[in-house]
């Protein structure tokens, strides 16, 4: 069998073309630089990229023949936390992110990984917390460029 290879990928927004596969990829799977991948018909797939790179929903790896795969980010298992009010929510976000944890942060709501610690801590800090099942794209780290 063999192996497909990508040194590189193309951010969503620059695809022109028509990918000829898909793979589907959680968050901390789209977060590599050198990775053995299987594609839904089972053919491998080498990621052997120069620098670790933070893919998104929609970004596609440009193989060594030109063709190209997109990346579907896999709904994952989530906690939703929403707060009283924005002032509420930024302190919430403070707690979440003193304690290092990966966040998609929106304009009512954050999402974070499935923790039930973390949910019991929000909680005692009145916020409103459940899981949900969506994809999961938390922002990059301020050190993400060191990586």
């Amino acid at each position: 069998m063999t192996t497909l290879r990508t040194t590189r990928f193309a951010r969503a927004n620059f695809v022109l073309e028509k990918p000829f596969t898909s793979i589907n990829l959680e968050a901390q799977e789209r977060h590599l630089r050198r990775k053995l991948l299987v594609l839904e018909d089972g053919t491998e797939l080498l990621v052997d990229f120069e620098k670790t790179a933070k893919l998104e929903d929609g970004d596609c790896f440009v193989l060594d023949d030109g063709r190209l795969v997109q990346i579907a980010a896999q709904e994952e298992d989530l906690l939703e936390v929403r707060g009283a009010n924005q002032t509420h929510l930024a302190k919430l976000a403070w707690h979440i992110g003193n304690r290092h944890l990966e966040a998609q942060i929106e304009r009512h709501r954050i999402l974070i990984r499935l923790d039930h610690v973390i949910a019991k801590m929000l909680e005692g800090q009145g916020a409103m917390v459940k899981p949900v099942r969506e994809k999961f794209s938390p922002e990059n780290g301020a050190y993400a460029h060191a990586h």
